[in-house]
């Protein structure tokens, strides 16, 4: 190994007063978030923007043992080295170290004490501009013995904190709180969801299903719902029937999943005379926000339809684009998957991408730019599609994915959700209100941001009306 792979010690005989030894580091936003994450310590100071331009420093600034940490990294690293033992560190703050900020820090051998072999350092922190930022004074106890190890190599870590779905939420801020029909809540995931929505301002919840299911939940929950309407019905199916009646009516503008089976909730929504069918295709999207993907991903469908022929696709396709033109995307990057990125006359999928980029040509589809068929490495990697030869304004900037099947959606948000950390809210869409479906394995802020979605689709969306709807089988 070369001396830049190894770390070597400094013993009590061997350092000279006046000797020192330095790091140089630059503060980056992460440095404040995994300190933040490590210490514990959530001043808002450190991590909140808004609140850091009113401060008396106008801007975030580092944690001070920031600073202090990179003191103990020369004297755990370099002079001593392995084998001291810190005794004590005087640290004295002087000016705030910032988001860009190039500091080093130093420590300088001040004093030898034979006795316990100790040695005191002066320390110091200075900035770009060669301002002091940090001053004080160690203490150590030296090696006596020489120590050369191998520089341990650091995990490669990768944080992420959802913005996405915070800049959602953010965007109701400014609107009222929207009537929605919760489809039997009898259990505390259900009755939390609903909660959390409503202390967000987002929904005014109506609880229908029986009673005191919905009470014993509740107390479960520890959740007070005396303020929330409560419509008593006898079971699942009728608390699904009833909710879709609240919608047809007007009385509700948002339906949301329960606890019942998301079959038992479509089985009232899908019926021409009395759900919520529309011309459109009903169809499911996963909006999800993948650590260290720099956009949102639309997935669909992965809960509705099973093997959707080219004229659901369409639809389908239709319903991401509107999704994706609510949340602030005015012109989609649609990738229609396959498991190749040539057209294969054995493999459907591809022939359905053809078909379906053709008829975006021919004004079909209109709202995104689609492209397909379309793998899903070279759909969101550049890279991948440049290795490929692919050349097209879809490759590797994809945010909508549209699958050849349920299965291969639902296989492919869950990966992302339980092996790549995304968090993944979901919508129903096409039918005449959006449809909110929530999972017991949903988180409440994964719940929060499908309301967050419905919210932003209905009050783009008319308000429904009763009468005659869907042409479509």
């Amino acid at each position: 190994m070369s001396s830049l792979e190894m770390i070597e010690n400094r013993t009590f005989d061997e350092i000279v007063v006046g000797e020192t030894a330095s790091v140089t580091r630059t503060l980056g936003e992460q440095d404040i978030q995994l300190f933040a994450l490590v210490s514990g310590d959530v001043n808002p100071a450190h991590l909140d923007a808004e609140y850091a331009a009113g401060d008396m420093f106008g801007r975030v600034i580092a944690h001070g043992l920031w600073g202090g940490g990179l003191i103990s990294a020369v004297l755990g690293t370099q002079l001593p080295g392995p084998g001291a033992i810190y005794l004590s560190q005087s640290l004295r703050f002087k000016r705030p170290v910032g988001l860009g900020d190039t500091i080093i820090a130093s420590v300088t051998v001040r004093e030898k004490r034979a006795e316990h072999h100790i040695v005191v350092f002066d320390c110091c922190c200075i900035n770009q501009a060669g301002e002091e930022v940090i001053s004080g004074e160690a203490e150590v106890k030296a090696p006596t013995e020489k120590v050369r190890r191998p520089r341990m190599a650091l995990p490669d870590i990768q944080l992420s904190d959802h913005d996405g779905f915070r800049r959602l939420i953010e965007m109701t801020r400014s609107g009222e709180p929207v009537p929605t029909a919760i489809a039997h809540p009898c259990t505390a995931a259900a009755i939390l969801a609903a909660a959390a929505a409503t202390e967000a301002g987002l929904i005014v919840p109506i609880l229908i299903g029986p009673e005191a299911r919905i009470h014993a939940a509740a107390m479960d929950a520890g959740k007070d719902i005396g303020a929330f309407r409560l419509i008593d019905v006898p079971h699942s199916h009728a608390a699904a029937t009833r909710a879709v009646e609240l919608v047809r009516s007007g009385e509700a503008l948002l339906l949301m999943k329960g606890s019942l089976h998301t079959d038992e909730l479509m089985g009232a929504v899908v019926p021409a005379a009395t759900g919520l069918r529309t011309e459109r295709r009903i169809s499911h999207a996963y909006l999800l926000d993948v650590p260290g993907h720099p956009a949102p991903l639309i997935i669909t469908d992965a809960a509705i339809n099973i093997e959707p022929s080219l004229e659901d696709k369409a639809d389908i396709i239709r319903n991401a684009i509107d999704l994706a033109h609510v949340i602030g995307i005015a012109c989609p990057k649609v990738a229609i998957l396959s498991a190749v990125e040539t057209v294969n006359p054995a493999i459907r999928s591809t022939l359905d991408a053809a078909a379906l980029c053709k008829m975006a040509d021919r004004g079909q589809i209109i709202g995104g730019v689609l492209d397909g068929p379309l793998a899903f490495d070279n759909a969101i990697s550049e890279k991948a599609a440049k290795d490929k030869g692919i050349v097209s304004p879809v490759a590797g900037r994809a945010e909508v994915l549209v699958v050849p099947n349920l299965e291969a959606g639902n296989m492919l948000a869950k990966q992302l959700t339980f092996l790549g950390g995304a968090d993944a809210a979901g919508v129903v869409l096409g039918a005449r209100v959006p449809i909110i479906l929530t999972s017991r394995a949903d988180s409440l802020r994964t719940s929060v941001a499908s309301c967050a979605i419905a919210v932003l689709l209905a009050r783009a969306t008319p308000k429904a009306t009763p009468g005659p709807i869907a042409k479509r089988s």
